[in-house]
C-alpha cells in the first residue's frame, strides 16, 4: 500500500533525464547525415580556467568532539546577493566553455530534429473511459487526452503548455474519480516537489473552483461517491525551498469547499517524521491508511470501513514497522498485499481485514529466486512482475495465487504498467530495452494475448547495436551485474570512450530502458554501461541492505570495480572513461571521483547529495537517514565523513574533468550540496582540465523540465563529453 509518491522522497534521476530527457529521447538517427569523425576532434586543452572567487568563511561544527570546517556555509542561502553573484559568475564561465565547443551547434540542431517524434503514455481506463498522455514531439510538456473508446477521436483534457509561457509548469499527478466524472490533477511549478491540486470536469474540460496547496509526496484518493478526495499535505512553510518538511497530515477535501474547510483525517504530532497516505478499495468498502517514516522500506497499515471522513477510527492491520506492505486489492474483507515480511525478495499474502493476526494470513504467491518487483490485481488475475538479473519476467495468477503462465515479452527488457480494475477484461503495459524504443501493448487478461497499441517511430536501427549483460566481482568478491551497450563491431582496444552510469540506493532498481541520448553517444563510438550496484532493489531486501548505512562503501566499491572490469576487458581506459549519476547517484559519482580520481577522465554528478554531514537539515533530507544514517549519531558520523564527497576533496590532486549539475531551486536535494562541492573542487583541483558547474533555472530535481530545457541539457552533456574524452579524436 505504498502511496504513489513515497519513493519520490528520494527518487533517482534516470539516465534518460540526465542525458536525454524522456525515456524516448534524442540522438543521431541512423538515416540522417552524421558528422564525420574528424569533425568531432577536440581542440587542444586550454590553460587552467580562472574560477569565480568564493569566499571561505570561518564557520565550523563540532561533531562529537571533532571540529569540521564548513567555509561555504553562506552558499546554503540560494537567494542571498553573494550566492546570486557567485551563481551568475559560474553560469557565465560554464557557458563560455560549453558554447565554445565547435560541435555543440550541430549537436543541438540534431537533437532538436531527432526529438520531434510522438510519445505516448499507457492508457488508464476508468468506468469505461480512457485517459492517456501524448507529446507531439517538441511540445514543452505532454498533454493529457481522453476518449470513450481506444479507437475514438480523443479530446484534450489537460494541456499544461497553456499554464506557463516558458513551458515549466508540468502535470505532476492525476486521479480520476470513480465515475470518471472528475479528475483531480496536480501541477508543479518549475520542477518543485510542491504540488497544487485542482479538479476538472471531464465532460466539459472546465475547472471547478477547488484549489488545494502545500501538498507534497502525496496522491489523491477519491471517495467512492465522488464527493471529494483524501490527500496529504504539510503546513504552509515560511521558506518553501529549504525548510524541513515534517508533520505531514491527511485531509479530506470536499468538492466545492475552500481548502480551509478541509477535514483533518489523521495526524501524529508525537512522531513528526511519519508520513501518511489513504487508499480506498476499488469496491468502495474499505479505507486503508499507510504509515511510514522517510524512505525506510517498512510501513504500517491501518484500516476502517469506508464512510464519512471523520468520526471513525482506523484500526491496526499491520502495526509493527517490521516490513513493507503494499495493498493490491480485495474481494470482500479479504485483502491482498505484497510484502517482504519473511520474504526479502517479496511475496503476496491474503489478509482478513476483520481478523488480521499474522497467524491467519494465507500465502498466495510465495517468494522465489527472482525478486517480486510489483503486483497488480486486474481482470480477475494477479499480474506479477519479477526481476531476473535486473530484467522483467511477468507471470499471471488466479485469485488464489495459482500460476497460470508467463507472459511472452519481446526480449530482455523492462515491462511496466498492468493497471486496471478487477472486472476489466484488458490492461495496458509498456515494454522497453536498451535497443527497443518504448512500445505500448493492450493485454487481453483472460487469453494473455498482447496487441501492440502504440510504438514510437524513431529514426533508429536496433540491429546496429549490441547489448550484453556481464557479471564481475566487486572488491569483496560479490558478483555484480552490468549491462553494456555499443555499436556492433566495436574493437576492444582499450581506447573507446566510455560512459558508466549507476545509482545504488533506496531499493531502486536500474533495468533496461531506451534513450536516444545513449544512441547519440554510441553513434559517436561511445560505450554505455549501466551497473546494478548494491543498495538497489534488483535482488530484494538483502541487496538493498548490502549497500546502505554501514555497508554504503560497498556501493562505491561496486562502481569502481565496474570501471576496472571494463578497462581490463578492453572497453576503455581511465582517460576516456566518464561517470554519471543523479541524486543518490550524484553522491555515487562524487564519492568515486574523490576516492579514485585517477580512474576517470570525466565526471557528471547531478543534483547530488554531496554534503553528508548536513543533508538532513533541508526539506525532505531527513527521510534519507534510513539509507545513510545521520551525522548527529556518533556511530554514523565517522562513516559519513569517510565518504562525504565535499569532505574528501584534497589539495594538490588532479581530479577528472567535472561538470557538476544542479538547479538553482531544487527543493529536494538543495543546490547548496552542488554549490559547496563545486566551489571547493575548483579551489583544490590542480589540473588544467575544467571543473564546471551547470546551474539550471526554472527547474528542480529533474522532473517536469520542458523539452527545450532537456535538449539544451543534453547538448551540454554530449558537448562536454566530446571535448573532455576527445570523442572522435
Amino acid at each position: 500500500m505504498t502511496p504513489p509518491d513515497r519513493r519520490s522522497l528520494m527518487a533517482r534521476v534516470a539516465p534518460s533525464t540526465l542525458a536525454g530527457g524522456l525515456a524516448l529521447a534524442i540522438g543521431f538517427g541512423s538515416c540522417a547525415k552524421k558528422p564525420a569523425m574528424e569533425e568531432l576532434v577536440s581542440p587542444a586543452a586550454p590553460a587552467r580556467l580562472a574560477y569565480p572567487a568564493a569566499a571561505r568563511g570561518d564557520v565550523s561544527d563540532d561533531y562529537h568532539g571533532v571540529v569540521v570546517a564548513d567555509p561555504y556555509r553562506w552558499l546554503e542561502d540560494p537567494d542571498s546577493p553573494e550566492t546570486r553573484a557567485w551563481v551568475g559568475a559560474e553560469v557565465a564561465l560554464t557557458r563560455s566553455v560549453l558554447d565554445a565547443v565547435p560541435q555543440r551547434p550541430a549537436i543541438h540542431a540534431r537533437l532538436t530534429k531527432m526529438w520531434n517524434f510522438e510519445r505516448f503514455g499507457a492508457p488508464q481506463k476508468v468506468n469505461g473511459r480512457y485517459f492517456w498522455s501524448r507529446n507531439d514531439g517538441l511540445q514543452a510538456q505532454a498533454v493529457l487526452y481522453t476518449a470513450a473508446a481506444l479507437d475514438a477521436e480523443p479530446t484534450v483534457l489537460i494541456d499544461p503548455n497553456t499554464m506557463s509561457t516558458d513551458g515549466t509548469v508540468s502535470l505532476a499527478g492525476t486521479s480520476v474519480s470513480n465515475t470518471a466524472k472528475y479528475i483531480a490533477y496536480a501541477t508543479s511549478d518549475g520542477g518543485s516537489d510542491w504540488r497544487t491540486w485542482r479538479v476538472r470536469e471531464v465532460a466539459t474540460g472546465k475547472d471547478l473552483p477547488d484549489l488545494v496547496e502545500w501538498s507534497k509526496f502525496s496522491g489523491a484518493s477519491w471517495a467512492h461517491d465522488d464527493s471529494g478526495f483524501y490527500y496529504s499535505r504539510y503546513d504552509k512553510p515560511q521558506n518553501p525551498l529549504e525548510q524541513v518538511n515534517d508533520n505531514q497530515k491527511v485531509y479530506f477535501h470536499k468538492l466545492g469547499d475552500p481548502q480551509e474547510k478541509d477535514v483533518l483525517v489523521h495526524a501524529d504530532p508525537a512522531h513528526p517524521q511519519r508520513g501518511f497516505g489513504v487508499t480506498i478499495s476499488e469496491d468502495g468498502k474499505h479505507e486503508l491508511l499507510s504509515v511510514w517514516e522517510g524512505t525506510e522500506t517498512k510501513n504500517r497499515v491501518w484500516h476502517r470501513p469506508a464512510g464519512k471522513p471523520t468520526g471513525r477510527a482506523f484500526k491496526p492491520v499491520m502495526d509493527s514497522f517490521d516490513a513493507q506492505y503494499n495493498f493490491l486489492g480485495n474481494i470482500g474483507d479479504t485483502a491482498w498485499f505484497w510484502t517482504d515480511k519473511d520474504a526479502p525478495r517479496g511475496r503476496v499474502i491474503a489478509v482478513d481485514l476483520q481478523r488480521p493476526a499474522p497467524e491467519k494470513w494465507t500465502e498466495l504467491i510465495p517468494q522465489r529466486a527472482e525478486t517480486l518487483e510489483g503486483v497488480t490485481a486486474v481482470g480477475g488475475r494477479l499480474i506479477a512482475t519479477w526481476l531476473r538479473d535486473a530484467h522483467s519476467v511477468v507471470t499471471l495468477h488466479d485469485a488464489g495465487g495459482k500460476e497460470l503462465g508467463e507472459l511472452a515479452l519481446p526480449g530482455v527488457g523492462t515491462a511496466d504498467g498492468f493497471g486496471g480494475e478487477w472486472d476489466d477484461a484488458e490492461s495496458f503495459y509498456s515494454y522497453t530495452s536498451f535497443a527497443t524504443p518504448t512500445q505500448l501493448y493492450r493485454l487481453d487478461v483472460k487469453t494473455t494475448q498482447s496487441t501492440l497499441w502504440k510504438k514510437a517511430q524513431v529514426d533508429f536501427d536496433p540491429e546496429a547495436y549490441e547489448v550484453k549483460q556481464v557479471f564481475f566481482p566487486s572488491k569483496d568478491g560479490t558478483k555484480v551485474p552490468m549491462f553494456i551497450a555499443h555499436k556492433k563491431g566495436l574493437e576492444l582496444n582499450g581506447d573507446n570512450p566510455l560512459l558508466l552510469y549507476g545509482y545504488g540506493g533506496f531499493n531502486i532498481s536500474l533495468t533496461p530502458s531506451f534513450s536516444l541520448s545513449r544512441v547519440a553517444w554510441m553513434e559517436l563510438g561511445g560505450v554505455y554501461a549501466v551497473v546494478n550496484l548494491r543498495g538497489g532493489g534488483e535482488y530484494g531486501k538483502e541487496w538493498h541492505d548490502g549497500g546502505r548505512l554501514k555497508n554504503k562503501q560497498n556501493v562505491f566499491d561496486d562502481f569502481i570495480a565496474a570501471a576496472e572490469h571494463l578497462h581490463a576487458a578492453g572497453y576503455s581506459k581511465p582517460a576516456r572513461t566518464a561517470i554519471q549519476g543523479g541524486s543518490n547517484g550524484g553522491l555515487l559519482v562524487g564519492a568515486a571521483m574523490t576516492q579514485r580520481p585517477e580512474l576517470f577522465g570525466a565526471a557528471l554528478p547531478a543534483v547530488g547529495v554531496l554534503d553528508m554531514l548536513r543533508y538532513h537539515n533541508f526539506t525532505i533530507g531527513w527521510a534519507w537517514a534510513s539509507d545513510y544514517g545521520r551525522s548527529d549519531d556518533p556511530a554514523m558520523f565517522p562513516l559519513l565523513r569517510s565518504y562525504s564527497p565535499l569532505h574528501n576533496l584534497k589539495e594538490g590532486v588532479r581530479y577528472p574533468s567535472t561538470m557538476v549539475m544542479t538547479a538553482d531551486h531544487d527543493d529536494r536535494v538543495v543546490p547548496a550540496h552542488s554549490y559547496k562541492f563545486a566551489a571547493e573542487l575548483q579551489r583544490v583541483h590542480t589540473g588544467e582540465n575544467p571543473v564546471l558547474i551547470r546551474i539550471d533555472t526554472r527547474a528542480g530535481h529533474g522532473a517536469g523540465k520542458s523539452t527545450e530545457q532537456l535538449i539544451d541539457e543534453t547538448a551540454d552533456v554530449l558537448s562536454f563529453l566530446v571535448k573532455e574524452l576527445k570523442v572522435g579524436g
